[in-house]
């Protein structure tokens, strides 16, 4: 049981050599930190024996004290009273608002989360997503939002949250496409594998964002996401009992090698070269922008082991401990703890018993990855942009400028609605686009649907773009410092690139996405 104390305790303990504080009526011992606060030892000794939250709030993020508080610690106000109150009255159903209709799930900061969290009814989603849902959320609040700013600024991620990430589910949730024989653990919340379905992979990557990091997003699923199902789905049983457990248990590292330093989206017009040497291919060229290619054991690349176009190209499972194969990180502006590489290749040996699936049959295998790919984007991008809108609205509710607060201006509900309006019409699409990859045969989604998540990609990425430039504006200055209260606003506005231009740029989404339809359309037997 937590210590109690009294405001008028806390009184006591006000100079630099016996310094507490109160924080949301919890009580701080800071007297040994006194020396590493950023804003100078004064501002807390000047705080020092009173109820400082409001200067708290001001000031910090309330990451801070996930990170820090337990460390400093020592209690919270009260007297005793308040649990003597609480056992009398345990079994008394909690008062209920009368206009609740259901169950509520989060903060219930309007449109900080999807609608359904917030009681709406849905015909999506059952009580397995709940329980999913209430998994995950915890495992991000406790292992990952407390460090986020920490490892994004470190561009690195520990190695130990893969193996907890493992544990927990989160992993084989993005490659459900992985043989039951081979997944070392079970999916989040105990969800047998027959009863995994898409909405089950929208609640994982929703609440994985929450963090409001692509980098560490990235960093923790990007290149499994988009790396190991190819292998999952194309690969012989040789490579999938080679791969499929080490990188689902956290151990290794998987990535996709696709795009290449002339070139991204251009696919069918890659130039590295895997050259037939009887029992090996003989591998040259070079990868760029590569995601978790820093820290990889293997390279899903597409290579040209044909002629010209995309009826050349074939995928190779390539090794890092291949003689040949070099990595260096990339600096780009955003996505840091991610791994993002430039990819050598100089007279790799692969063995033939690496080739995934069919030579020269790698396009099909690619174009297979694309929808669930961009789906990620989708998901990803659309929670950034849920971030703008929470942080901003809780923010806009206590900065006070001009004698009221930023949520009393016009011109702030104005910014904020164009937001949401946005945010929720991206996310109605979404689920529907997810609907149907649930029903709809396998063979027909890449040709059905595929043009479809190319616009809700494009749409989901100039949202983020708006909100986060709203967001921005609404926190002012801070948005521009790394750290503090614009954290999370601050990195997101500086990652929008990295959603806007890979899995296909906005420009090529909006082509591919009218022509696609058009065709399909023309197909089923439009009159155009």
């Amino acid at each position: 049981m937590s210590k109690k104390f009294t405001v008028e305790e806390v009184a006591k303990h006000r100079s630099d050599n016996d310094c507490w504080i109160i924080v949301n009526n919890k009580v701080y011992d800071v007297t040994n930190f006194l020396s590493d606060h950023p804003g100078g030892k004064k501002v807390l000794v000047k705080a020092s024996g009173t109820d400082a939250t409001k200067q708290f709030n001001a000031f910090h993020s309330p990451a801070v004290l996930d990170k820090y508080g337990p460390k400093f610690l020592i209690g919270e106000i009260g007297t005793g009273a308040e649990e003597e109150t609480k056992t009398e009255n345990e079994e008394e159903e909690q008062e209920r608002s009368p206009l609740q209709i259901g169950e509520t799930f989060g903060d219930m900061v309007p449109f900080g989360d999807p609608m359904w969290y917030q009681d709406w009814y849905s015909p999506f989603y059952n009580d397995s997503h709940r329980a999913v849902r209430k998994v995950v959320r915890e495992f991000v609040e406790k292992e990952i939002m407390p460090y986020t700013y920490e490892w994004d600024e470190n561009k690195k991620l520990p190695k130990e949250l893969f193996e907890k990430a493992a544990k927990a589910g989160i992993l084989t949730a993005c490659c459900h496409h992985a043989p039951a024989e081979y997944i070392p653990y079970g999916y989040p919340a105990g969800v047998k594998p027959e009863d995994w379905d898409a909405f089950h992979n929208v609640v994982v990557a929703d609440e994985l964002s929450r963090c409001g990091s692509g980098g560490v997003t990235w960093g923790l699923i990007g290149g499994l996401g988009i790396g190991l199902p190819p292998i999952a789905l194309f690969g012989s049983d040789y490579l999938k009992k080679k791969v499929v457990p080490g990188v689902l248990r956290g151990e290794e590292f998987i990535c996709l090698a696709i795009t290449e330093p002339s070139g991204g989206s251009d696919v069918a017009n890659l130039v590295t070269e895997a050259k037939d040497m009887g029992d090996h291919y003989l591998v040259n060229g070079e990868k760029k922008w590569i995601t978790n290619g820093v820290f990889a054991n293997y390279f899903t690349t597409a290579v040209r082991t044909g002629g010209p176009g995309f009826e050349g190209v074939s995928f190779l499972l390539i090794e890092r401990d291949m003689p040949g194969v070099s990595t260096r990180q990339m600096n780009c502006s955003g996505v840091w703890s991610s791994g993002t590489a430039y990819v050598t290749f100089e007279d790799v040996k692969v063995p033939k018993v690496n080739l995934i699936g069919e030579e020269n049959q790698g396009f099909r295998y690619i174009v297979a990855n694309f929808n669930a790919e961009r789906m990620g984007i989708v998901i990803q991008a659309n929670r950034f942009a849920r971030i703008c809108i929470e942080e901003s609205l809780k923010y806009a509710h206590k900065r006070k400028t001009f004698g009221k607060r930023l949520i009393d201006h016009p011109v702030i509900r104005n910014k904020l609605a164009h937001m949401i309006r946005q945010v929720e019409a991206t996310h109605a699409w979404l689920e529907i686009l997810a609907y149907q990859t649930v029903h709809m045969p396998l063979d027909l989604q890449p040709l059905r649907l595929g043009g479809n998540i190319a616009l809700c990609k494009a749409q989901s990425t100039q949202t983020f773009e708006y909100c986060a430039r709203e967001a921005a504006q609404i926190f002012g200055g801070l948005s521009y410092t790394r750290g503090g209260q614009g954290e999370k606003i601050e990195r997101l506005y500086r990652e929008v690139r990295a959603y806007a231009i890979p899995g296909g740029s906005e420009e090529i989404m909006l082509e591919l996405g009218i022509k696609q339809s058009t065709k399909i359309g023309q197909f089923m037997g439009s009159k155009l």
